[in-house]
Protein backbone atom coordinates (compact mmCIF):
# COMPACT_ATOMS: atom_id res chain seq x y z
CA UNK A 1 0.00 0.00 0.00
CA UNK A 2 3.01 2.44 0.90
CA UNK A 3 4.27 1.53 -2.64
CA UNK A 4 1.30 2.25 -4.38
CA UNK A 5 0.70 5.64 -2.47
CA UNK A 6 4.49 6.66 -3.37
CA UNK A 7 3.54 5.77 -6.90
CA UNK A 8 0.37 7.65 -7.01
CA UNK A 9 1.97 10.74 -5.60
CA UNK A 10 5.15 10.70 -7.92
CA UNK A 11 2.42 9.51 -11.07
CA UNK A 12 -0.46 11.70 -10.47
CA UNK A 13 0.18 13.76 -7.24
CA UNK A 14 1.51 16.79 -8.44
CA UNK A 15 -0.99 17.40 -11.31
CA UNK A 16 -3.68 17.34 -8.32
CA UNK A 17 -1.67 19.46 -6.53
CA UNK A 18 -1.92 22.14 -9.64
CA UNK A 19 -5.80 21.44 -10.14
CA UNK A 20 -6.38 22.07 -6.13
CA UNK A 21 -4.16 25.42 -6.30
CA UNK A 22 -6.05 26.60 -9.39
CA UNK A 23 -8.89 25.72 -7.88
CA UNK A 24 -8.75 27.69 -4.60
CA UNK A 25 -6.56 30.71 -6.09
CA UNK A 26 -9.29 31.32 -8.83
CA UNK A 27 -12.14 30.95 -5.29
CA UNK A 28 -10.38 33.00 -3.19
CA UNK A 29 -9.79 35.46 -6.30
CA UNK A 30 -13.67 35.74 -6.47
CA UNK A 31 -14.03 36.38 -2.78
CA UNK A 32 -11.46 39.13 -3.14
CA UNK A 33 -13.36 40.46 -6.46
CA UNK A 34 -16.72 40.72 -4.22
CA UNK A 35 -14.93 42.55 -0.99
CA UNK A 36 -12.72 44.69 -3.40
CA UNK A 37 -16.21 45.90 -4.87
CA UNK A 38 -18.15 46.16 -1.16
CA UNK A 39 -15.39 48.12 0.69
CA UNK A 40 -15.84 51.38 -1.19
CA UNK A 41 -19.67 51.53 -0.74
CA UNK A 42 -19.69 52.25 2.81
CA UNK A 43 -17.08 55.05 2.37
CA UNK A 44 -19.75 56.87 0.03
CA UNK A 45 -21.08 59.55 2.92
CA UNK A 46 -23.19 61.68 0.97
CA UNK A 47 -25.16 58.61 -0.74
CA UNK A 48 -25.61 57.55 2.60
CA UNK A 49 -26.92 60.79 4.28
CA UNK A 50 -28.68 60.84 0.93
CA UNK A 51 -30.23 57.76 1.25
CA UNK A 52 -30.28 58.28 4.92
CA UNK A 53 -32.77 61.11 4.78
CA UNK A 54 -35.40 60.38 2.20
CA UNK A 55 -38.44 58.94 2.78
CA UNK A 56 -37.30 55.62 1.20
CA UNK A 57 -35.78 54.78 3.97
CA UNK A 58 -38.64 54.40 6.68
CA UNK A 59 -37.89 51.35 8.50
CA UNK A 60 -35.46 52.62 11.81
CA UNK A 61 -34.20 49.09 10.95
CA UNK A 62 -32.45 50.00 7.60
CA UNK A 63 -31.25 53.15 8.99
CA UNK A 64 -29.80 51.44 11.91
CA UNK A 65 -28.00 49.47 9.47
CA UNK A 66 -26.49 52.55 7.72
CA UNK A 67 -25.35 53.28 10.94
CA UNK A 68 -22.81 50.45 10.86
CA UNK A 69 -20.89 51.73 7.79
CA UNK A 70 -17.98 51.54 9.42
CA UNK A 71 -18.27 48.17 10.98
CA UNK A 72 -18.99 46.80 7.39
CA UNK A 73 -16.00 48.73 5.35
CA UNK A 74 -13.82 47.45 8.10
CA UNK A 75 -15.28 43.18 8.37
CA UNK A 76 -14.45 43.68 3.81
CA UNK A 77 -10.93 44.99 4.53
CA UNK A 78 -10.23 42.17 7.20
CA UNK A 79 -11.87 39.39 4.57
CA UNK A 80 -9.70 41.56 1.66
CA UNK A 81 -6.69 40.72 4.04
CA UNK A 82 -8.18 36.63 4.66
CA UNK A 83 -8.47 35.81 1.52
CA UNK A 84 -5.35 37.60 0.23
CA UNK A 85 -3.06 35.13 2.39
CA UNK A 86 -5.34 32.43 0.91
CA UNK A 87 -4.89 33.97 -2.72
CA UNK A 88 -0.94 34.33 -2.16
CA UNK A 89 -0.52 31.01 -0.96
CA UNK A 90 -1.91 29.26 -3.28
CA UNK A 91 -0.48 31.11 -6.27
CA UNK A 92 3.14 30.18 -4.32
CA UNK A 93 1.94 27.01 -4.49
CA UNK A 94 1.35 27.27 -8.21
CA UNK A 95 4.33 28.47 -9.08
CA UNK A 96 6.25 25.89 -7.81
CA UNK A 97 3.90 22.98 -9.23
CA UNK A 98 4.74 25.32 -12.68
CA UNK A 99 8.37 24.86 -12.43
CA UNK A 100 8.29 21.29 -11.17
CA UNK A 101 5.43 19.57 -13.82
CA UNK A 102 6.86 21.74 -16.68
CA UNK A 103 5.28 20.31 -19.86
CA UNK A 104 7.25 20.40 -23.55
CA UNK A 105 3.93 19.42 -25.20
CA UNK A 106 1.92 22.64 -24.04
CA UNK A 107 4.36 25.50 -23.14
CA UNK A 108 2.26 28.25 -23.45
CA UNK A 109 -0.01 26.67 -21.09
CA UNK A 110 2.77 26.65 -18.20
CA UNK A 111 3.83 30.07 -16.49
CA UNK A 112 7.25 28.68 -16.18
CA UNK A 113 9.37 28.70 -19.08
CA UNK A 114 11.86 25.58 -18.91
CA UNK A 115 11.45 22.58 -16.52
CA UNK A 116 13.21 23.75 -13.14
CA UNK A 117 12.83 27.05 -13.22
CA UNK A 118 13.50 29.04 -10.01
CA UNK A 119 9.88 29.98 -8.72
CA UNK A 120 11.64 33.53 -7.31
CA UNK A 121 12.29 34.43 -11.04
CA UNK A 122 8.98 33.40 -12.16
CA UNK A 123 7.04 35.67 -9.62
CA UNK A 124 9.44 38.46 -10.10
CA UNK A 125 9.56 38.35 -14.13
CA UNK A 126 5.74 37.79 -14.87
CA UNK A 127 2.58 40.40 -15.00
CA UNK A 128 0.96 39.00 -12.36
CA UNK A 129 3.94 38.00 -10.19
CA UNK A 130 5.36 41.23 -9.93
CA UNK A 131 1.69 43.00 -9.82
CA UNK A 132 1.09 40.68 -6.91
CA UNK A 133 3.70 41.51 -4.94
CA UNK A 134 2.86 45.19 -4.88
CA UNK A 135 -0.40 44.64 -3.82
CA UNK A 136 0.49 42.77 -0.93
CA UNK A 137 2.92 45.56 0.11
CA UNK A 138 0.50 48.35 -0.24
CA UNK A 139 -2.24 45.97 1.95
CA UNK A 140 0.13 44.97 5.03
CA UNK A 141 0.62 49.09 5.11
CA UNK A 142 -3.10 49.57 4.96
CA UNK A 143 -3.34 46.91 7.51
CA UNK A 144 -0.96 47.64 9.59
CA UNK A 145 -1.50 51.38 9.94
CA UNK A 146 -5.89 50.81 10.45
CA UNK A 147 -4.89 49.26 14.12
CA UNK A 148 -6.16 51.13 17.07
CA UNK A 149 -2.88 51.51 18.44
CA UNK A 150 -1.47 53.46 15.38
CA UNK A 151 -4.40 55.68 15.04
CA UNK A 152 -4.57 56.86 18.15
CA UNK A 153 -0.72 57.66 18.13
CA UNK A 154 -0.15 59.35 14.52
CA UNK A 155 -3.13 59.41 12.43
CA UNK A 156 -1.26 61.24 9.87
CA UNK A 157 0.45 57.41 9.06
CA UNK A 158 -3.18 56.21 9.33
CA UNK A 159 -4.35 58.61 6.52
CA UNK A 160 -2.20 58.53 4.29
CA UNK A 161 -1.09 54.71 4.11
CA UNK A 162 -5.01 54.66 3.68
CA UNK A 163 -5.31 56.69 0.22
CA UNK A 164 -2.90 53.85 -1.01
CA UNK A 165 -5.83 52.75 -2.20
CA UNK A 166 -5.89 54.34 -5.40
CA UNK A 167 -2.37 52.78 -6.10
CA UNK A 168 -4.08 49.57 -5.14
CA UNK A 169 -7.30 49.50 -7.30
CA UNK A 170 -4.52 50.33 -10.55
CA UNK A 171 -2.54 47.80 -9.99
CA UNK A 172 -5.04 45.35 -9.00
CA UNK A 173 -6.95 46.33 -13.12
CA UNK A 174 -3.11 45.55 -14.18
CA UNK A 175 -2.93 42.34 -12.05
CA UNK A 176 -6.24 40.78 -13.97
CA UNK A 177 -4.58 41.13 -17.39
CA UNK A 178 -1.74 38.91 -16.78
CA UNK A 179 -3.33 35.76 -17.72
CA UNK A 180 -2.06 33.14 -15.46
CA UNK A 181 -4.92 31.13 -15.97
CA UNK A 182 -5.76 29.63 -19.48
CA UNK A 183 -8.09 27.90 -21.62
CA UNK A 184 -8.09 25.97 -24.63
CA UNK A 185 -9.59 27.49 -27.58
CA UNK A 186 -9.84 24.61 -30.30
CA UNK A 187 -10.89 21.76 -28.48
CA UNK A 188 -12.90 20.08 -30.88
CA UNK A 189 -9.76 20.27 -33.59
CA UNK A 190 -7.35 19.23 -30.47
CA UNK A 191 -9.55 17.10 -28.44
CA UNK A 192 -8.01 16.05 -24.44
CA UNK A 193 -6.47 12.96 -24.77
CA UNK A 194 -5.43 12.78 -28.25
CA UNK A 195 -1.81 12.16 -29.86
CA UNK A 196 0.52 14.20 -32.43
CA UNK A 197 1.74 12.67 -35.49
CA UNK A 198 4.94 12.75 -33.96
CA UNK A 199 4.42 11.69 -30.87
CA UNK A 200 7.22 9.41 -29.49
CA UNK A 201 5.23 7.10 -27.17
CA UNK A 202 3.70 5.43 -30.07
CA UNK A 203 7.07 3.89 -31.13
CA UNK A 204 7.22 2.17 -27.79
CA UNK A 205 4.10 0.66 -27.82
CA UNK A 206 2.99 -3.14 -27.35
CA UNK A 207 1.98 -5.15 -30.09
CA UNK A 208 -1.62 -5.23 -28.49
CA UNK A 209 -1.45 -0.87 -28.94
CA UNK A 210 0.12 -0.83 -32.65
CA UNK A 211 -3.30 -2.80 -33.72
CA UNK A 212 -5.60 -0.53 -31.63
CA UNK A 213 -3.33 2.41 -33.21
CA UNK A 214 -5.75 3.09 -36.20
CA UNK A 215 -8.35 3.30 -34.15
CA UNK A 216 -7.26 5.76 -31.74
CA UNK A 217 -7.88 10.00 -32.56
CA UNK A 218 -5.44 11.66 -33.98
CA UNK A 219 -4.94 15.31 -33.05
CA UNK A 220 -6.21 17.92 -36.13
CA UNK A 221 -3.46 21.06 -35.05
CA UNK A 222 -1.77 21.67 -32.25
CA UNK A 223 -3.36 23.03 -29.05
CA UNK A 224 -3.90 26.59 -28.66
CA UNK A 225 -4.51 28.50 -24.75
CA UNK A 226 -5.75 31.88 -24.39
CA UNK A 227 -5.57 33.55 -20.84
CA UNK A 228 -9.47 33.51 -18.82
CA UNK A 229 -11.50 36.97 -20.33
CA UNK A 230 -10.73 39.44 -17.36
CA UNK A 231 -13.39 39.73 -14.63
CA UNK A 232 -12.21 42.34 -11.94
CA UNK A 233 -13.22 45.29 -13.62
CA UNK A 234 -16.66 43.73 -13.84
CA UNK A 235 -16.75 43.83 -9.79
CA UNK A 236 -14.93 46.84 -9.29
CA UNK A 237 -15.66 49.18 -11.90
CA UNK A 238 -19.36 49.69 -10.87
CA UNK A 239 -18.78 50.66 -7.11
CA UNK A 240 -15.03 52.57 -7.85
CA UNK A 241 -16.99 55.07 -10.43
CA UNK A 242 -19.61 55.91 -7.96
CA UNK A 243 -17.17 56.18 -5.42
CA UNK A 244 -14.86 58.59 -7.66
CA UNK A 245 -18.31 60.30 -8.20
CA UNK A 246 -19.21 61.03 -5.21
CA UNK A 247 -15.96 62.40 -4.16
CA UNK A 248 -15.75 64.65 -7.10
CA UNK A 249 -18.98 65.61 -5.96
CA UNK A 250 -17.81 66.59 -1.89
CA UNK A 251 -14.76 68.44 -3.77
CA UNK A 252 -17.13 70.44 -5.47
CA UNK A 253 -19.04 71.14 -2.24
CA UNK A 254 -16.55 71.71 -0.47
CA UNK A 255 -14.63 73.98 -2.36
CA UNK A 256 -15.51 77.44 -0.90
CA UNK A 257 -13.60 78.29 2.23
CA UNK A 258 -16.15 78.88 5.22
CA UNK A 259 -15.94 82.35 7.08
CA UNK A 260 -14.79 81.79 10.85
CA UNK A 261 -16.90 84.23 13.18
CA UNK A 262 -15.53 83.44 16.58
CA UNK A 263 -13.03 81.27 18.17
CA UNK A 264 -13.84 80.72 22.37
CA UNK A 265 -11.24 78.79 24.23
CA UNK A 266 -12.91 76.83 27.40
CA UNK A 267 -11.72 75.12 29.82
CA UNK A 268 -10.02 71.58 29.88
CA UNK A 269 -8.32 72.00 26.52
CA UNK A 270 -11.22 72.62 24.26
CA UNK A 271 -11.97 75.55 21.30
CA UNK A 272 -15.49 76.71 19.82
CA UNK A 273 -15.73 77.42 16.84
CA UNK A 274 -18.35 79.29 14.80
CA UNK A 275 -18.41 79.72 11.17
CA UNK A 276 -20.54 80.60 8.49
CA UNK A 277 -21.07 79.45 4.98
CA UNK A 278 -23.53 80.13 1.92
CA UNK A 279 -26.59 77.71 1.24
CA UNK A 280 -24.98 75.13 4.01
CA UNK A 281 -27.91 73.32 6.10
CA UNK A 282 -27.46 70.41 8.48
CA UNK A 283 -29.70 68.59 10.94
CA UNK A 284 -29.06 68.03 15.03
CA UNK A 285 -26.59 64.89 14.74
CA UNK A 286 -24.68 65.35 11.87
CA UNK A 287 -20.88 65.77 11.42
CA UNK A 288 -18.45 67.69 8.76
CA UNK A 289 -15.18 67.11 7.74
CA UNK A 290 -12.77 69.65 8.25
CA UNK A 291 -9.65 70.87 6.40
CA UNK A 292 -6.73 73.16 7.16
CA UNK A 293 -4.59 74.07 4.12
CA UNK A 294 -2.46 75.65 6.76
CA UNK A 295 -1.47 72.63 8.81
CA UNK A 296 -2.09 70.05 6.40
CA UNK A 297 -3.57 69.96 2.96
CA UNK A 298 -4.88 66.33 2.95
CA UNK A 299 -5.52 65.65 6.31
CA UNK A 300 -9.01 66.06 7.01
CA UNK A 301 -10.91 65.39 9.92
CA UNK A 302 -14.59 64.77 11.00
CA UNK A 303 -16.40 66.86 14.02
CA UNK A 304 -19.81 66.95 15.22
CA UNK A 305 -21.45 70.34 15.06
CA UNK A 306 -22.29 71.71 18.05
CA UNK A 307 -25.11 73.91 16.62
CA UNK A 308 -26.85 73.75 13.50
CA UNK A 309 -28.17 76.74 10.89
CA UNK A 310 -31.58 77.95 11.32
CA UNK A 311 -33.96 80.09 9.78
CA UNK A 312 -32.97 82.95 12.50
CA UNK A 313 -29.01 82.31 12.34
CA UNK A 314 -26.51 81.27 9.25
CA UNK A 315 -23.86 80.00 11.77
CA UNK A 316 -23.21 76.86 12.53
CA UNK A 317 -20.43 75.55 15.11
CA UNK A 318 -18.18 72.89 16.64
CA UNK A 319 -16.36 71.88 19.99
CA UNK A 320 -12.96 70.50 19.35
CA UNK A 321 -10.79 68.72 22.23
CA UNK A 322 -6.73 69.65 21.53
CA UNK A 323 -5.41 66.13 21.77
CA UNK A 324 -2.78 65.74 19.17
CA UNK A 325 -0.83 66.85 16.38
CA UNK A 326 -3.20 68.27 14.22
CA UNK A 327 -5.81 70.16 16.75
CA UNK A 328 -2.17 71.47 18.38
CA UNK A 329 -1.56 73.20 15.19
CA UNK A 330 -4.88 73.99 14.25
CA UNK A 331 -5.60 75.69 17.63
CA UNK A 332 -2.16 77.42 17.27
CA UNK A 333 -3.36 79.08 13.86
CA UNK A 334 -6.97 80.15 15.35
CA UNK A 335 -5.40 81.57 18.68
CA UNK A 336 -1.80 82.53 17.88
CA UNK A 337 0.25 83.46 21.06
CA UNK A 338 0.60 87.77 21.14
CA UNK A 339 3.67 88.79 20.30
CA UNK A 340 5.33 91.52 23.20
CA UNK A 341 8.23 92.69 20.59
CA UNK A 342 4.77 94.70 18.67
CA UNK A 343 4.62 98.46 19.62
CA UNK A 344 0.64 98.36 19.04
CA UNK A 345 -1.91 97.45 21.86
CA UNK A 346 -3.27 94.25 22.03
CA UNK A 347 -7.07 95.33 21.15
CA UNK A 348 -5.75 96.87 18.06
CA UNK A 349 -4.52 93.76 16.45
CA UNK A 350 -6.72 92.44 13.99
CA UNK A 351 -6.86 88.59 14.23
CA UNK A 352 -6.61 86.06 11.27
CA UNK A 353 -8.18 83.02 10.83
CA UNK A 354 -6.35 80.33 8.74
CA UNK A 355 -8.22 79.48 5.80
CA UNK A 356 -10.22 76.34 6.30
CA UNK A 357 -13.01 74.20 4.30
CA UNK A 358 -15.74 71.84 5.02
CA UNK A 359 -16.95 68.69 3.63
CA UNK A 360 -20.50 67.42 4.63
CA UNK A 361 -22.60 67.38 6.84
CA UNK A 362 -22.78 63.89 6.86
CA UNK A 363 -25.24 61.70 9.05
CA UNK A 364 -24.97 59.89 12.01
CA UNK A 365 -26.53 58.01 14.80
CA UNK A 366 -27.67 61.02 16.75
CA UNK A 367 -30.01 61.88 14.05
CA UNK A 368 -32.28 58.98 15.25
CA UNK A 369 -32.44 61.23 18.90
CA UNK A 370 -36.19 62.61 17.74
CA UNK A 371 -37.25 59.80 16.31
CA UNK A 372 -38.73 57.88 19.65
CA UNK A 373 -40.97 58.76 22.16
CA UNK A 374 -38.32 58.37 24.81
CA UNK A 375 -35.00 58.77 23.64
CA UNK A 376 -32.04 58.72 26.00
CA UNK A 377 -28.57 60.29 25.35
CA UNK A 378 -25.13 59.07 27.64
CA UNK A 379 -21.78 61.25 26.87
CA UNK A 380 -18.89 60.97 28.07
CA UNK A 381 -16.46 63.77 28.24
CA UNK A 382 -16.28 65.57 24.55
CA UNK A 383 -18.32 63.12 23.74
CA UNK A 384 -21.29 65.14 24.58
CA UNK A 385 -20.97 67.44 21.31
CA UNK A 386 -23.50 65.39 19.45
CA UNK A 387 -25.99 65.96 21.59
CA UNK A 388 -25.38 69.56 22.37
CA UNK A 389 -26.94 69.99 18.70
CA UNK A 390 -29.90 68.43 19.92
CA UNK A 391 -29.95 70.39 22.74
CA UNK A 392 -29.66 73.89 20.57
CA UNK A 393 -32.62 72.52 18.88
CA UNK A 394 -35.09 71.79 21.89
CA UNK A 395 -33.77 75.30 22.68
CA UNK A 396 -34.49 77.20 19.31
CA UNK A 397 -38.27 75.89 19.34
CA UNK A 398 -37.79 72.91 16.63
CA UNK A 399 -41.05 71.38 16.12
CA UNK A 400 -42.37 67.70 14.19
CA UNK A 401 -40.61 65.62 15.65
CA UNK A 402 -41.93 62.42 17.77
CA UNK A 403 -39.88 63.08 20.54
CA UNK A 404 -41.37 63.05 24.48
CA UNK A 405 -39.20 62.40 26.87
CA UNK A 406 -35.43 63.09 27.35
CA UNK A 407 -32.53 61.40 28.90
CA UNK A 408 -29.33 63.20 29.25
CA UNK A 409 -26.77 61.80 31.11
CA UNK A 410 -23.06 63.59 31.06
CA UNK A 411 -19.95 62.06 32.67
CA UNK A 412 -16.77 64.12 33.02
CA UNK A 413 -13.80 63.20 34.67
CA UNK A 414 -13.31 67.36 35.54
CA UNK A 415 -16.07 69.51 37.22
CA UNK A 416 -14.38 72.15 34.77
CA UNK A 417 -16.10 70.05 31.70
CA UNK A 418 -19.08 71.22 32.32
CA UNK A 419 -18.95 74.52 31.54
CA UNK A 420 -18.87 74.00 28.23
CA UNK A 421 -22.79 73.98 27.78
CA UNK A 422 -23.30 74.93 31.17
CA UNK A 423 -25.42 78.00 29.90
CA UNK A 424 -27.11 76.01 27.27
CA UNK A 425 -28.18 73.16 29.32
CA UNK A 426 -29.62 76.02 32.05
CA UNK A 427 -31.50 77.99 29.01
CA UNK A 428 -33.03 74.77 28.67
CA UNK A 429 -34.33 74.02 32.26
CA UNK A 430 -35.95 77.23 32.33
CA UNK A 431 -37.49 77.30 29.11
CA UNK A 432 -38.76 73.77 29.88
CA UNK A 433 -40.11 75.35 33.03
CA UNK A 434 -41.55 78.71 32.03
CA UNK A 435 -43.58 75.84 29.48
CA UNK A 436 -44.83 74.16 32.24
CA UNK A 437 -42.72 71.08 31.06
CA UNK A 438 -40.53 70.06 33.40
CA UNK A 439 -40.24 66.41 33.19
CA UNK A 440 -39.61 66.18 29.33
CA UNK A 441 -35.93 67.01 29.90
CA UNK A 442 -34.33 64.93 32.91
CA UNK A 443 -30.74 65.76 33.78
CA UNK A 444 -27.80 64.04 35.11
CA UNK A 445 -24.55 65.21 35.55
CA UNK A 446 -21.43 62.87 36.83
CA UNK A 447 -17.75 64.01 38.13
CA UNK A 448 -15.61 61.23 38.19
CA UNK A 449 -12.90 62.37 39.49
CA UNK A 450 -13.36 63.17 43.30
CA UNK A 451 -9.97 65.01 44.15
CA UNK A 452 -9.67 69.20 44.70
CA UNK A 453 -13.15 68.61 43.78
CA UNK A 454 -15.08 72.05 43.88
CA UNK A 455 -18.92 73.12 43.20
CA UNK A 456 -20.57 75.38 40.58
CA UNK A 457 -21.02 78.02 42.99
CA UNK A 458 -22.40 80.64 40.02
CA UNK A 459 -26.03 81.62 40.88
CA UNK A 460 -26.73 81.24 37.47
CA UNK A 461 -25.65 77.39 37.43
CA UNK A 462 -28.16 76.72 40.33
CA UNK A 463 -30.07 74.29 38.46
CA UNK A 464 -26.92 72.18 37.40
CA UNK A 465 -25.57 71.69 41.00
CA UNK A 466 -29.01 70.01 42.35
CA UNK A 467 -28.39 67.81 39.69
CA UNK A 468 -24.57 67.01 40.05
CA UNK A 469 -23.12 63.71 41.50
CA UNK A 470 -20.21 62.68 42.59
CA UNK A 471 -18.98 58.94 41.42
CA UNK A 472 -20.03 56.96 37.92
CA UNK A 473 -23.22 56.41 37.30
CA UNK A 474 -24.94 52.95 38.55
CA UNK A 475 -26.21 52.17 34.97
CA UNK A 476 -28.74 48.93 35.84
CA UNK A 477 -30.58 51.01 38.10
CA UNK A 478 -30.65 53.94 36.16
CA UNK A 479 -31.93 51.60 33.39
CA UNK A 480 -34.55 49.84 35.65
CA UNK A 481 -35.90 53.59 36.71
CA UNK A 482 -35.99 54.17 33.20
CA UNK A 483 -38.20 51.23 32.12
CA UNK A 484 -40.58 51.32 34.98
CA UNK A 485 -41.06 54.65 33.89
CA UNK A 486 -41.57 53.83 30.47
CA UNK A 487 -43.49 50.74 30.49
CA UNK A 488 -44.04 48.76 27.50
CA UNK A 489 -42.42 51.97 25.01
CA UNK A 490 -39.78 51.63 22.87
CA UNK A 491 -36.52 53.96 23.98
CA UNK A 492 -33.69 54.73 22.13
CA UNK A 493 -30.12 54.85 23.58
CA UNK A 494 -27.63 56.87 22.15
CA UNK A 495 -24.64 57.04 23.15
CA UNK A 496 -20.83 58.80 22.60
CA UNK A 497 -17.93 58.49 24.82
CA UNK A 498 -15.56 55.55 26.28
CA UNK A 499 -15.66 51.80 25.24
CA UNK A 500 -16.13 51.02 28.72
CA UNK A 501 -19.29 52.91 29.13
CA UNK A 502 -20.49 51.71 25.16
CA UNK A 503 -20.39 47.94 26.15
CA UNK A 504 -22.25 48.35 29.04
CA UNK A 505 -24.50 49.94 27.76
CA UNK A 506 -24.89 47.75 25.35
CA UNK A 507 -24.96 44.98 27.45
CA UNK A 508 -27.97 46.49 29.63
CA UNK A 509 -29.82 47.03 25.88
CA UNK A 510 -30.11 43.47 24.81
CA UNK A 511 -30.76 42.54 28.67
CA UNK A 512 -34.89 41.33 28.91
CA UNK A 513 -36.69 44.02 31.25
CA UNK A 514 -39.67 43.06 33.26
CA UNK A 515 -41.25 46.31 32.67
CA UNK A 516 -41.62 45.17 28.96
CA UNK A 517 -39.46 48.23 28.21
CA UNK A 518 -37.39 47.74 25.22
CA UNK A 519 -34.04 49.50 24.89
CA UNK A 520 -32.16 49.99 21.06
CA UNK A 521 -28.67 50.84 21.59
CA UNK A 522 -27.23 53.47 18.83
CA UNK A 523 -22.98 54.22 19.22
CA UNK A 524 -22.46 57.31 17.67
CA UNK A 525 -19.02 56.30 15.43
CA UNK A 526 -17.42 58.41 12.01
CA UNK A 527 -16.64 56.94 9.20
Amino acid sequence: MVVSLRSWVANEGGKHLVLLGMCISRASASVLNLNCSLVLLPMCRSLLTLVRGTHTVSSRETRRLLDKSKTFHVACGVSICIFSVVHVSAHLANVVNFSASYSEDFPALNLARYKGEDPKLIILTTIPGVTGVFLVLILFLMFTSSSYCVRLSNYEIFWYTHNLFIVFYIILMVHMVGGALKYQTNIKAHPPGCLAANHSSTSQRGDGLERAEGEERRCGEEARFRPHYPQTWLWVSGPLCLYCAERFYRYLRSSDPVTIVTVVRHPCDVVELRMVKKNFKARPGQYVVLNCPGVSSFENHPFTLTTCPTDNKETFGIHLRVVGDWTERFTQMLLPQPRMDLEILPMVQQRRYPKLYIDGPFGSPSEEVFNYDVSVCVAGGIGVTPFACVLHALLDGWTGFRLQRLYFVWVCRELQSFYWFAELLCALHHKLWQENRPDYFNLKLYVSQKDNLQSMSEEKYRPLTSRLLVGRPRWKLLFDEIGKTNKHKRVGVFCCGPKGISKTLHKLCNSARSSGTTFEFNKESFS
